[in-house]
Parts: structure tokens; sequence; C-alpha cells
């Protein structure tokens, strides 16, 4: 511990020292030290790194390297709104039992073989992501996989990972998929409409080459668990279920959430139409949505908001987006677009490129919000160019999606999988293990993207 805090500290100082010598302020090399000190302190030391963002936030403000009312500012508290709303409905959609729900109908396959039983898992992966975050649709998808593969007795790995990694792909189809895509749509003026236009379509090519890759990497598990379907039979397994019918309350809930869902979805024809600001039924329909649910379901109110809100991760992604608004507020970020935009010629299909792989490669290391946190002020300042910016905003969310499939550590839905395999089977999923086949999956995608954003014109 002691070694990683002295690298910590080392890399911290030299960054600010080593920018103070190449021509930027006192209050720009001091911002890049503070943001870089609170980024590698939450990789090193994870478990601690609220204490991070807390400190390097504080030392912010007694630097004056920012005021108060910018930090504020910079902290994206309609982001941070956005998720609390949306955290409290999907507490509701599981106390109502939606999940279990969904898992019944998983399993109820009809005629079930391995292939199917991998795209059906993969496409219910990806698509529970996209609206209900990845995390929550790793959770559940999680509990199916293993119960199917348990009735089969076969080794959970492989489908554990498949339905991981399309969860990924299919957190960057929509707004709600990660918390990169509100944090990107908010400073963006990105819409839904945007996202369903430009991102789903993307997102699900990459999830068909995703599904071809995972099916010939793993055709010998394929086959071994045909060959357990062969021999238990498929339709059994539905004698392990408990019937779940969908009654009173979870209808009222589907019912809710299927609201909030339209509304966000026409949000921009709604703010149009209400001459409202952009963004601001995206924003507050989750609110609207889980304030309703707290009235009606007032005695578990407190409940969902204490419990099903992840307090601990929004003040992290509060305070982490102040200190990357230092770095806009100082200029920091102005000087390294500039010196960007000079080596590539002002080239937006160099630079789509640059934002892509350093946000799949960054991603794959460190939790796609902190990266993201870091890379958006530097797309703000490329505003000046002469061509449209909207191709770096893709390139940054599909990076910081795609790029999370790489490693163990890659994304929160990968976290989450591995600690229920570990916790509920004793299983462990070596570095290896897991790389290699997500480095395939995370550069082919990648390219796809890549090739996507540079020739497509809908992308410009």
């Amino acid at each position: 511990m002691l070694k990683k805090f002295i690298i910590l500290i080392g890399i911290s100082v030299g960054l600010g020292i080593l920018t103070r010598h190449i021509g930027l302020t006192a209050h720009q090399s001091r911002a890049i030290s503070i943001f870089s000190a609170s980024v590698l302190g939450s990789l090193f030391f994870w478990d601690f790194r609220l204490g991070f963002v807390f400190l390097g936030t504080s030392v912010l403000l007694m630097t004056r390297t920012i005021d108060l009312e910018n930090l504020i500012k910079s902290a994206s508290l309609e982001v941070i709104l956005f998720l609390m709303g949306m955290m409290v409905l999907v507490g509701l959609l599981k106390d109502a039992g939606f999940f279990a729900w969904i898992v019944q109908l998983i399993l109820r396959i009809q005629r079930m073989t391995a292939k199917k039983f991998v795209i059906i898992i993969s496409v219910i992966s990806a698509l529970l992501s996209t609206m209900t975050s990845e995390v929550v649709s790793i959770i559940f998808m999680v509990a199916a996989v293993l119960e199917i593969c348990d009735y089969f007795e076969v080794d959970p790995v492989p489908y554990i990972i498949i339905s991981v990694l399309a969860t990924n792909v299919g957190s960057a189809a929509t707004v709600l998929g990660n918390p990169i895509g509100i944090l990107i749509a908010s400073k963006a003026n990105l819409t839904f409409e945007d996202f369903i236009i430009k991102a789903f379509p993307l997102a699900t090519i990459c999830l068909f080459a995703t599904l071809a890759l995972l099916i010939f990497w793993y055709r010998k598990s394929i086959s071994h668990m045909d060959e357990r379907i062969r021999e238990l039979g498929a339709n059994e397994i539905l004698i392990k279920l408990i019937s779940i019918p969908p009654g009173k309350e979870l209808k009222i809930a589907l019912a809710i959430f299927a609201a909030t869902l339209f509304s966000i979805s026409l949000h921009h024809r709604l703010e149009l139409l209400w001459n409202l600001e952009p963004n601001t039924i995206l924003l507050i329909m989750p609110l609207v949505s889980s304030g309703c649910v707290m009235i009606w379901k007032r005695k578990k109110a407190r409940e969902y908001v204490e419990k099903d809100v992840e307090w601990w991760t929004l003040t992290f992604f509060m305070l982490l987006f102040a200190q990357a608004g230092a770095l806009k507020y100082t200029g920091a970020t102005d000087v390294l677009a500039k010196n960007l935009t000079a080596l590539t010629g002002n080239s937006i299909s160099a630079l789509t490129g640059i934002i892509l792989w350093i946000s799949t490669i960054g991603s794959s290391i460190l939790d796609n919000v902190v990266l993201v946190a870091a890379l958006i002020p530097v797309i703000q300042s490329f505003k000046g160019l002469s061509a449209s910016v909207q191709p770096l905003w893709w390139a940054l969310l599909f990076g910081g999606c795609l790029g999370g499939n790489i490693t163990l550590v890659g994304s929160t839905a990968n976290i989450v999988a591995l600690g229920i395999l570990e916790k509920d089977r004793n299983i462990k999923i070596t570095f290896l293990q897991w790389f290699w086949v997500g480095l395939v999956v995370g550069v082919v995608t990648t390219i796809i993207v890549w090739a996507a954003l540079i020739i497509l014109p809908i992308y410009h």
C-alpha cells in the first residue's frame, strides 16, 4: 500500500511540475495534478475512492484553483438527480418482482438448444441494460444463467462472460444504459432520439458481431451443453420454476416505468412544444415518476431512497465531475485540445480515432465514468473547429462502453458479475481467462465503430 501511495504522489506531483514547465499556468498545473491524484487514488485504492475525491475537491477550493460557484456548476447535479430517480424506479421494479418474472420467461424457452440459449441471454442482457442500466441488468441475468447451468450441470463461466460482454455492448445503445450515456447527453445536448437513431443501430451491429465471435470462441462449451440438454430434456426445467404471474402491483410498476420511458423517448418533442431548455424533460422525468412512487409506496419510500439509491457512487461521481470541471475552468483542457488539433491538422477523423481508442483502452483500466469525466472538457474545447464535433461524442460513448469488455475490471457490470460468481459458487475467473476473449470482442467492436464514425455521414 505504501508503495502505491508513493507512486501516486510521485506521478501527481510530477505531472504538476511537468505541465508547469511546458507553459501551463499554476492553476492549470494544480488542477491537473489534483485530478490525476484523485483518479490514481481511485485506481490504486478503490475502497477509498470517495476519500480521495473529498480531499482533492477541498484542495481545489482552498487553493482557489476553482471557486465555489463554478465547482457547483461543474458537479453535474442534473445527472446525479436523473440517476437518483432511475434508481428509485429500479427499486420499485425489483420490489414488484419484475426481474424474477423476466428470469422465469427466460427459463421457459421452448425446444432449447445451447446456441439458442446463448442468443437469448445475449439479447436480453443487452436490452435490459438499455432500459435499467448495465449493473441492474447483470445482477438478474447472472441469476438466470446460474440456475440453468446448475440444472444442466455445465460450467457457468462461459455463459456469465457472454452475458456480461453483451450487457456492456448494449449499455451504449441508449441514454439509460450507462451513467456515461446521460453524462454525455447532458454535456453534448444529445437527445434520446439521437441515441436511438445513431447509437442503437451501431450497438446492435456490435452485438451481432459479439455474438458471432462468442459462439465461435465457446463452441466446445456450447457443444457440451447441447449434449446435456439432450440427456436431461429442456422442458423438465419448468418443474423447478415457481410461477410468478404479473400481479396488480407489478402491472402498476410496469405502467409507471413504461410511462417514464415513453416520456424520455419523446423528451425533445415535449421540450420544443413547451418551450423548455434542452434535456429538461429527459432529466426530470425519473424524478417525477419516482416522486409518484414514493407517494404511492409511502411506507417504503425511505427504503427506496436509502437502500436502492447508491449514494456512495453518486457522491463519488458528483465530486469527480466537479474536479473535471476545474480542468475546463482553468483552461487546462483548452491547451490539450489545441495541441491535439495541431497534431492532427484539425482533422475530425483523426481526432475521432484518438478519442475512441483512448477511451477504449482507458476504460479497460479505469472506471469509464472517471475517464469520460476527464475527456468531456477536452471535447468541449474542440467546439471552435469548423467541422462538427459530434463524432467525438459518439467515439467517447462507445469507447467508454466497449473498452469495459477487455479486462475483468473494465466495467462495473464485470465486477458485479464476478463478485456474485465468487460468492455464490466459489468460482474465480482468472485475468487471462477473461482477457483474451474480452480483447478480441473489444478490439473488433471498436474497429466496427471506428469505421462507422468515419465513413457514415449520419455521425457528422
